[in-house]
């Protein structure tokens, strides 16, 4: 199964319905599964208090509230249903974080293919609960949470007889310092909880795409911008549209080396194997009556003839005709 590929547009379209198509536009073009919004009402999510997060300030360099930068990003419920009709349009899945419940019915209501969860919320049980009744499938980001809160999680997704989730291991900072990435417990996540798994991508640059490839995961998202010197929370630590196609060439010859796991001659080997392998061939002029022994064979290239591996199924057996030194034993000279 491929690797399913988010673009996290998130809040990257800056409030502007405009922007968001584009981004659908670019999204589309690229070719991945899925580009990702964030649906949310800012009073539900966030006190007039709530300060930014460290990265969100360093990034957008503007002194103000949580509640202030979430604010602009803000867009209704009437453009999201725009846009799904949009992505519908486009061929490409449309996917949204909901933040609240009033978000969770609306998305549901459109016809989301499943809802995201932010990593801020593996502690939120009241909203996993609500999400869960749904009865659709769910994505967890588990960013800043530990096992326990995972499994607190899924214990509330199970208990309502959701068992459609995939979890995500991520790191919540922007951009994820590669000594705080720790793919790994992505399989730790997936060996504990024997659930599909994925990775919410914000590295720099593609290698923690590969290995997690390469570990398992079955949805892999990052932070998609037009540009990546515009204002915002999330623009720096967001690939541009050629970066991102490098990002799923990066993925889709990853799955390719990859392979099936299957142990066997590709079709590029057989083709040559007669060139490298060996065959039994005579060491000397063997004359019809001959009985073979050890001292009459060699193993040379080319593989045409008995393999090596049949050398003590010959020894004792009598030569049929001439054979001249050099040359490759066949079954039916013996």
């Amino acid at each position: 199964m491929s690797v399913f590929i988010v673009a996290e547009a998130g809040v990257n379209h800056n409030g502007s319905i405009d922007i968001a198509k584009k981004m659908i536009d670019e999204a589309a073009k690229m070719g991945v599964d899925a580009i990702k919004f964030q649906t949310f009402i800012t009073e539900k999510i966030a006190s007039v208090y709530a300060k930014q997060a460290k990265y969100q300030s360093e990034n957008t360099r503007i002194k103000e509230t949580q509640f202030e930068m979430l604010k602009k990003l803000e867009l209704s419920q009437s453009e999201f249903k725009e846009l799904k009709i949009y992505c519908d349009n486009k061929e490409i899945v449309f996917l949204s974080t909901a933040a609240d419940n009033d978000s969770v019915d609306f998305l549901v209501d459109i016809g989301v293919k499943a809802i995201k969860l932010g990593s801020g919320e593996v502690t939120n049980l009241k909203l996993i609960e609500y999400v869960s009744k749904k009865g659709i499938p769910i994505i967890l980001s588990t960013g800043m949470s530990n096992l326990g809160e995972v499994e607190k999680a899924l214990n509330v997704i199970d208990s309502n007889g959701n068992c459609d989730i995939t979890l995500l291991h991520a790191t919540t900072n922007y951009p994820t310092d590669y000594k705080e990435a720790n793919i790994r417990a992505m399989v730790t996540l997936k060996d504990a909880f024997k659930r599909n798994v994925g990775y919410s991508d914000h590295t720099i640059g593609v290698e923690a795409a590969i290995i997690a490839t390469t570990l398992g995961a079955t949805i892999i998202e990052k932070h998609f911008t037009l540009d990546s010197k515009m204002e915002g929370p999330d623009h720096r630590a967001s690939l541009n549209v050629e970066e991102f196609k490098n990002y799923i060439k990066s993925i889709r010859n990853t799955e390719i080396l990859i392979g099936n796991g299957i142990k066997r001659p590709t079709v590029s080997e057989i083709s040559i194997m007669n060139n490298v392998r060996r065959s039994i061939v005579a060491r000397r002029d063997l004359k019809t009556g001959d009985i073979i022994t050890e001292n009459d064979i060699e193993y040379k290239r080319p593989g045409t003839g008995i393999y090596p591996e049949f050398f003590s199924i010959i020894l004792g057996r009598k030569i049929k005709k001439d054979i001249k030194k050099d040359q490759v034993i066949v079954w039916d000279d013996i």
